[in-house]
């Protein structure tokens, strides 16, 4: 833990800008976005109904628990990379690679996620600003493949490429190259918009709800959802399934502890960022769901753009401009702080020697920024969002994030068995039993999604042990500093004294 500490010093160190606020409003920005304005029409329509409603409570609980989580480790080490220093400093440097890599899938691939569904809802947003006149077209606002869940397949979709998704996350990148404290300010400006676009749903929705929409089949698809691995089932359907699917609404909370090097008080304002923002998004989200099951029923909701539908079928024409405008808004703030998360994981894996730290660890001598990459994640966010479907997206973000969650939490257990009594200004409370829950409710989830992605996520992980045994291992700071201990002693690294053969 000393060593990730010292790392902070030096001509790498970030800019100590954020306060409680400003954290929290990280944590909304990320939250509050793809997985409310448009996963959870998917999750209502087809795999859980008015009972979604358990589901976001399931996957709130399920969040609560590793927040705690990361809030301890937050308070312990103020040091840029999230999960994957947490990992580093407790399992060692191997699993820290996989949750570092894996972390790519909730970052990277969860940005490409939210600039495949900007895209769209600017597509629409177009449409109700011009009267139908401004249409964009389908060819360059589409990925150029599609994914049907069920069956389980891919096809042609006939587009060519999703130029809007381009086109945002090369500005976003622009705005984050320039600095954390102008990102935060925007970010702000965004949250500001887009919950009160939220609070507007529900304080108007609410007049037009009908509650036998609720009581008349509340838990059409029942109440389970589990999956085995490698053996597929179908599409899960269920309130656990339900609770899987939308587990992406919540991904963002954690992106706040990435960001503890550059909090003015990290030990404090980093533990109240987390959970004040997951607690406050919890409550929007079962109160924007109890409206949109009780305006609509479930089974006519809207996949691709439930909230402002419910409001068109309800004939409040004039709230589908607004809605989308705040959708807007919204995802835009998501796709900004997974954007800017993401670099922060690179940069600390690299100062670790374990990516090539002249790239990934360099910092912008003005902007004070790993601008290299920042630009590098831009290419890929842009590359995925452009050609790859939203459900398979979704589904790999899900999954990933869910692992690195189980991993956070067990690395608390190990944490506090390995050093006792090391300073947690912030500590999980009831002992072990919120680690054990958190681990035991993120499988529960994972189990919860399709078999297939267990299988995409064991290639996803390949690939990335393969990266590690090819360059981070040989090029390790802390391996080098072990094989430099050993020989000091007469100690080949193979455990045979120096010198014999």
């Amino acid at each position: 833990m000393e060593v990730l500490l010292a790392e902070m010093a030096g001509e790498h160190r970030l800019r100590r800008v954020l306060g409680p606020v400003s954290l929290t409003s990280l944590g909304i920005g990320a939250i509050i976005g793809t997985g409310i304005f448009v996963l959870v029409g998917k999750a209502a329509a087809q795999q859980a109904g008015p009972a979604l409603m358990l589901s976001f409570v399931i996957s709130g609980i399920t969040c609560v628990f590793a927040a705690l989580c990361y809030a301890e480790f937050a308070s312990m080490a103020p040091v840029a990379g999230s999960a994957y220093t947490y990992s580093y400093a407790t399992a060692g440097e191997l699993f820290a690679w996989i949750i570092g890599w894996d972390l790519v899938l909730e970052y990277a691939i969860g940005a490409s996620t939210v600039a495949h569904g900007w895209s769209h809802y600017f597509q629409d947003f177009l449409k109700l600003i011009s009267g139908g006149r401004w249409v964009w077209p389908a060819a360059w606002g589409n990925a150029p493949i599609t994914y049907d869940p069920v069956l389980q397949q891919f096809s042609a979709s006939g587009a060519v490429l999703d130029v809007p998704a381009l086109i945002i996350v090369a500005l976003v990148t622009m705005v984050l190259v320039v600095g954390i404290r102008e990102s935060a300010g925007f970010n702000a400006l965004m949250v500001l918009l887009k919950v009160s676009v939220v609070l507007f749903v529900i304080g108007v929705g609410a007049f037009f709800v009908d509650p036998s929409n609720w009581w008349m089949d509340f838990a059409p698809y029942g109440y389970g959802g589990i999956s085995l691995p490698f053996l597929p089932q179908g599409q899960p359907v269920g309130v656990l399934a339900g609770a899987a699917t939308i587990f992406f609404a919540y991904i963002g909370f954690d992106s706040i502890s990435t960001h503890s090097e550059e909090a003015r008080n990290p030990q404090r304002d980093v533990p109240i960022g987390i959970i004040g923002s997951l607690l406050i998004c919890t409550v929007l989200y079962v109160l924007v769901t109890a409206v949109l099951t009780g305006m609509v029923p479930y089974n006519q909701i809207d996949i691709n753009a439930p909230v402002s539908n419910a409001f068109m079928q309800r004939g409040i024409t004039f709230a589908a401009t607004l809605i989308s405008a705040g959708a807007i808004a919204g995802i835009t703030s998501v796709l900004l702080v997974m954007m800017l998360s993401q670099p922060r994981v690179l940069l600390a894996m690299a100062r670790d020697g374990l990516l090539p730290e002249r790239f990934f660890g360099d910092v912008h001598p003005r902007f004070r920024t790993p601008w290299k990459s920042t630009l590098l994640t831009g290419l890929f966010v842009a590359s995925a969002a452009a050609l790859l479907p939203l459900d398979i997206l979704a589904d790999m973000v899900n999954i990933g994030t869910l692992l690195a969650f189980v991993m956070v939490c067990l690395a608390v257990l190990i944490m506090r068995r390995t050093d006792p009594h090391a300073h947690r200004p912030f500590r999980a409370p009831l002992g072990p039993v919120v680690p054990i829950l958190g681990i035991a409710s993120c499988l529960t989830l994972m189990l919860s999604l399709g078999a297939e992605n267990w299988l995409r996520l064991a290639i996803w992980l390949a690939i990335g042990l393969l990266i590690y045994f090819c360059y981070g291992r040989r090029h390790s700071r802390l391996g080098k500093q072990l094989r430099g201990e050993l020989a000091r002693h007469g100690i080949s690294p193979a455990g045979m004294p120096a010198g014999e053969p």
